[in-house]
């Protein structure tokens, strides 16, 4: 049978099964922030709605998302370096695993405490597949073909975070509308959805010949930052912590600001409350798709890009285009409506240049430290990203105004990215300090 692109069958199921693995983490890690509201209140024994509980709701919101970026970051270095250890196949699997189980335990959280225990627990896991499975791809697909699949993995990204809102929706508004005291709990046993999937993965997966063939198995963290590697590992690291920090504060700030731009439509159009809720929660889920529809477009034009011009091109004109996104965005006159539409140019740019390290960060190492290089660039600056939440949570109790004010300045941090490229190494040419396998 002739696979497209000249791929075999095996390879595009490692290619699917890292795509699962990535988009079902991606759904684990945001089913929190949709049932928060009513999940806090109750484990704290407050009442649902009231100024209490929303009060407490942004608070445990901003140390949720804190915990899971730490989480993520330790995650993310322990199991990329556990991947050069013992194997891809088997860390990516141990990390869908885990995430998994982190996330539908917390269905039977009976106190905040062990909530978070569980968001620990899934963080770990989280960070660690991203690792394993772009490692994994990036040895197993013909090296033509890199930047191709792996900027088609990352398109689950979008399509995790469309269908985690679908999955809120799906419970809360459809099958336990009138019961938001438990249904959150309901929310949360679909975590368990990625751990059958890897039972399935786990029939059909196995190591790369490039791993197999690699006599040394005992990689070393500090090796990254050694006379030969640093300028490596810089380069990784520079690009994706631009693309982190960017992400994440704006995508932290879109339920908060959607939400406060539906409410103030709905009072200039004098509606009701339950009115109000229902444009609220449209809203949000409209700045969802918008965002994840830009990031999936923009994802995939990553791969023209990085072929014809080169990776540093493509960190150049993403970069800017992220600057000027961000400007327009937070900076024009617009309708309220038009700010919500406009998070699909901040996708297509901000969300969108998360496809090239699926490509570009394996391509840097060597097979021996290749998971744990790009585990190390790709997560370390969510430490950085976890002072985030604590500012959505102060900026946002001066309403719409001054979030908007303060998202209009985030637009320096992919300009740093742009100043930052005379460190970038370009790997669209031939390296001998790439691994050619």
């Amino acid at each position: 049978m002739r696979w497209p692109w000249g791929m075999s069958g095996y390879q595009w199921t490692v290619v699917f099964a890292a795509w699962l693995g990535w988009g079902f983490d991606i759904i684990d890690a945001l089913l929190f922030n949709y049932v928060a509201a009513n999940c806090i209140p109750t484990l704290l024994g407050l009442e649902l709605g009231s100024e209490a509980a929303a009060m407490a709701t942004k608070q445990w919101v901003a140390a949720m998302a804190s915990v899971l970026l730490i989480g993520w970051a330790v995650g993310g270095i322990f199991f990329g370096w556990l991947a050069d250890k013992i194997g891809r196949s088997r860390t990516l699997l141990l990390t869908i695993v885990l995430y998994s189980l982190g996330t539908a335990l917390c269905a039977a959280a009976p106190n905040v405490q062990f909530l978070v225990f569980c968001r620990i627990l899934s963080s770990l896991g989280i960070g660690g597949e991203w690792a394993a499975g772009a490692s994994m791809v990036s040895e197993v697909v013909p090296a033509h073909k890199r930047a191709n699949a792996g900027a088609l993995l990352y398109t689950s990204a979008p399509f995790g975070l469309v269908c985690a809102a679908l999955i809120n929706k799906l419970v809360t508004g459809y099958w336990l509308p009138d019961h938001p005291e438990y249904s959150w709990r309901v929310v949360f046993l679909f975590g368990l959805l990625p751990a059958l999937a890897a039972a399935a993965m786990r029939m059909v997966l196995k190591e790369p010949e490039a791993f197999k063939q690699e006599g040394d198995h005992n990689p070393r963290l500090s090796e990254l930052f050694s006379p030969q590697l640093f300028p490596i590992t810089r380069s990784g690291f520079l690009m994706a912590v631009t693309a982190l920090v960017s992400w994440w504060t704006l995508s932290t700030f879109q339920a908060p600001l959607s939400g406060a731009l539906a409410k103030q439509e709905a009072l200039a159009l004098g509606l009701g409350a339950k009115q109000a809720a229902a444009l609220t929660t449209s809203w949000q889920l409209i700045a969802t798709v918008c965002f994840s529809l830009g990031g999936g477009i923009g994802t995939l034009l990553t791969v023209p890009f990085a072929n014809r011009f080169g990776r540093k091109t493509m960190f150049a004109v993403y970069y800017s285009g992220s600057a000027l996104a961000i400007m327009a965005t937070f900076g024009l006159p617009l309708a309220p409506i038009w700010r919500i539409y406009m998070q699909f140019f901040l996708g297509l740019t901000v969300f969108g240049v998360f496809g090239s390290f699926t490509y570009y960060l394996p391509e840097l190492f060597p097979t021996r430290l290749r998971a744990t290089g790009s585990g190390f660039c790709y997560n370390v600056g969510r430490v950085i990203t976890a002072f985030g939440p604590y500012l959505v949570s102060t900026v946002s109790k001066g309403g719409v105004e001054k979030m908007e004010s303060t998202l209009f300045w985030v637009f320096l941090v992919p300009f740093f990215g742009v100043c930052a490229l005379p460190w970038v190494i370009e790997t669209n040419v031939p390296r001998a300090v790439l691994d050619p396998d």
